[in-house]
C-alpha cells in the first residue's frame, strides 16, 4: 500500500478480486449502465479459474481508498499477449518488434474476454472525479514503469469516460460494433415494419422456419432459470466454440456458468430452443440484462436447422427487449449479416498509453488515419442497413 498524505488517499493493488469487500466494490459498480464491472460477474471469472495467470491474465486491480472508504477501483490484468481482448492489436505489436521495443507484457483494462463497450475507472459518487481520476491514470504509469510493463491499454471504453482520458493523454483508436437501439416498439412488427419489403419477407421466412422445423422457444430469467440448464449452457459454449476450430473463443469453464447461476443469474436471460416433444433444449443463447442493457454473450445448440441462430440470437432476444422495454441490445463480437437484422454499426473505443517515447510517437503519427479509415467503414456499414429510410436515431451517426 502506498499512502500520500498530500491528498490524503491510499492506493491499494489487489491480485484477487475477492480480496475487495463486495459491498465496496458494487456500491461504485451497481450504478453504472454495464453489468459487465459488478463485482461477482468479475468474481466468477477469478474464483472458476477461467481468468487465472495460466491462462494468461494475471489480475492486478487498482483501488483507491479514502481512510476506510473505497472511492476508485479499476480491473486491470497483466497481459502477456493480446488472446482474449477483441482490439486486434497485432500490428502494433509487430511495429514495436521491429523497432526493438518491449510491447509484452502489458496493462489491460476490460471486464475480460467480453467485448463489450462500458469499461472506466470506478469513482465514488460525491468525490472529486476528475482528481482522482488522474490519480488512477498517475497510478497505473507508475506500477506499469516499476514493473516494466510495454504499456496500457483501456479496451471497450465507455464513451463519456473515453474523452475524460484523451484529454489526460490516453491515445484513441476507434473501432466499430453492433448495436440494436429499440425507438419504443410496442411489439415485433413494429421492429418489421422498419425493414424494406425484400428484408421483411426474409425476417418473416427465417421467424416461420423454426415452426415448420418443430422448433419452438422459451425465455428464462433470474429464477426461472433450471439449474439443469447449465450444464447443457456448457456444452453449447464448448460445441460453438469447437466447430470454429482454431478461430474459436472458448475462455471460460463449466465452473464459471455454475458460479453465475448460483450468484448471477438475476442478470441472466436464457432463450431456449426446445423440438418437437424432446424435454431438454437442443440450442441456447445466454444474454445478460440489466436497466436499458440487453447483452448477447454466448450460444450453440446440437441440431442443424435453418435460420436457428438468427431466432436465438437476435429475433427472440429483440422480442424480449421490446416486450420488457430495453432500448439497447448488443449482440457481441463479429458478424456482418448483423446488418442484414437491422444492428447498426457504432464506433467504439479503446485507449492506449506506452512506455517509450518512439512507440507513442509512432502511434500518434498513424492513429488519425487509421480512425479515419475506420470511421468511413463505419459509414458503409450504415448504408447497408435494409431499411425502407434511415433511422432518427444518432447511435449509428
Amino acid at each position: 500500500m502506498e499512502k500520500n498524505e498530500e491528498t490524503s488517499l491510499s492506493v491499494i493493488w489487489v491480485n484477487r478480486i475477492r480480496d475487495v469487500r463486495q459491498d465496496a466494490w458494487d456500491a461504485l459498480a451497481v450504478g453504472l449502465a454495464t453489468p459487465l464491472l459488478e463485482w461477482e460477474w468479475l468474481n466468477q471469472m477469478e474464483a472458476s479459474g477461467s481468468i487465472a495467470p495460466e491462462n494468461g491474465w494475471q489480475p492486478s486491480h487498482l483501488t483507491v481508498w479514502d481512510g476506510e472508504r473505497l472511492v476508485g477501483a479499476a480491473p486491470l490484468y497483466i497481459k502477456s499477449d493480446s488472446e482474449g481482448e477483441f482490439v486486434f492489436d497485432h500490428i502494433w505489436a509487430e511495429v514495436a518488434m521491429k523497432l526493438g521495443i518491449r510491447y509484452y507484457p502489458r496493462l489491460v483494462g476490460m471486464s475480460p474476454v467480453t467485448p463489450v463497450t462500458g469499461y472506466r475507472f470506478l469513482i465514488a459518487e460525491g468525490t472529486d472525479e476528475d482528481r482522482i481520476t488522474r490519480r488512477m491514470l498517475d497510478e497505473t504509469d507508475r506500477f506499469c514503469r516499476e514493473k516494466k510493463l510495454g504499456g496500457c491499454s483501456f479496451l471497450f471504453a465507455d464513451p463519456e469516460w473515453r474523452r475524460r482520458l484523451s484529454q489526460l493523454g490516453c491515445i484513441t483508436w476507434l473501432h466499430h460494433g453492433f448495436v440494436w437501439e429499440n425507438p419504443g416498439f410496442q411489439c415485433f412488427d413494429d421492429y418489421l415494419s422498419r425493414f424494406n419489403a425484400n428484408q421483411r419477407r426474409n425476417i418473416r421466412r427465417e421467424r416461420r422456419a423454426m415452426a415448420r422445423q418443430g422448433i419452438s422457444f422459451r425465455a428464462f430469467c433470474g429464477d426461472e432459470i433450471p439449474r439443469h440448464f447449465i450444464p447443457l449452457l456448457y456444452r453449447f459454449y464448448e460445441r460453438t466454440n469447437e466447430q470454429h476450430g482454431p478461430w474459436g473463443c472458448r475462455y471460460l469453464n463449466q465452473k464459471f456458468f455454475e458460479g453465475l447461476y448460483g450468484h448471477y443469474r438475476h442478470r441472466m436471460v436464457l432463450i431456449a430452443a426446445f423440438r418437437d416433444s424432446v424435454p431438454e433444449p437442443v440450442g441456447m443463447s445466454m444474454l445478460l440484462h440489466k436497466g436499458q442493457q440487453l447483452l448477447g454473450r454466448y450460444w450453440g445448440c446440437t441440431v442443424r436447422a435453418d435460420a436457428l441462430h438468427f431466432n436465438a440470437c437476435y429475433y427472440q432476444p429483440i422480442e424480449w427487449a421490446i416486450r420488457h422495454g430495453v432500448r439497447f441490445f448488443n449482440p457481441g463480437a463479429g458478424g456482418e449479416h448483423k446488418i442484414r437484422r437491422g444492428f447498426g454499426s457504432f464506433g467504439c473505443y479503446s485507449l492506449h498509453r506506452f512506455y517509450d517515447r518512439r512507440m507513442e510517437l509512432v502511434m500518434r503519427a498513424h492513429i488519425r488515419e487509421v480512425n479515419r479509415a475506420e470511421k468511413n467503414h463505419i459509414a458503409h456499414l450504415n448504408t447497408l442497413l435494409p431499411f425502407s429510410r434511415k433511422p432518427d436515431s444518432g447511435c449509428w451517426e
